[in-house]
């Protein structure tokens, strides 16, 4: 998108452009907001952690963290509905498939209270898949990185 003065303006995604573009419902749906969205090129994945999500409830009740594979499934999904989102007018997929994953590094636990930014970089795209880098942040400071692709599936 284009203003008047030439320069491009970048798009977001409240929660309810969330439920339209991605399959994922509670418990699972754990992107709260998307910013900055440039495409499908770059854009960056709000997740509120709080102390009332069903993991907490086990991992773990003294010390709450939140889990690994939950923050890595963020930025899935978080690159999910930003695919699905740059198809515009074309035919929606019924389902976005996490593929692969790679460069995976956990760098500081998550906790309830904290406010996770997923910064998503694609690094390429061919035919229904798309593969992207991502890092984890809370308050400017690194808490997990990878690498991972997604395939749209169409019926």
């Amino acid at each position: 998108m284009m203003t008047e003065s030439g320069s491009s303006t970048l798009e977001t995604m409240d929660i309810m452009r969330l439920l339209e573009a991605l399959p994922h419902r509670y418990p699972f749906l754990l992107v709260d907001r998307i910013v900055a969205i440039k495409g499908d090129e770059s854009c960056i994945g709000i997740k509120n952690v709080t102390i009332n999500e069903p993991q907490f409830q086990g991992h773990f009740p003294s010390r709450p963290v939140m889990p690994g594979v939950l923050l890595i499934e963020s930025m899935a999904q978080t690159a999910g509905a930003i695919c699905v989102n740059a198809l515009k007018d074309k035919a929606r997929p019924s389902l976005v498939y996490f593929m692969t994953l790679d460069k995976v590094k956990f760098r500081k636990p998550v906790q309830p209270g904290d406010r996770v930014e997923f910064h998503m970089r694609k690094l390429n795209q061919r035919r229904t898949m798309w593969w992207y880098e991502g890092v984890g942040k809370v308050d400017g400071a690194t808490v997990c990185e990878a690498e991972l692709s997604a395939m749209l599936v169409h019926d």
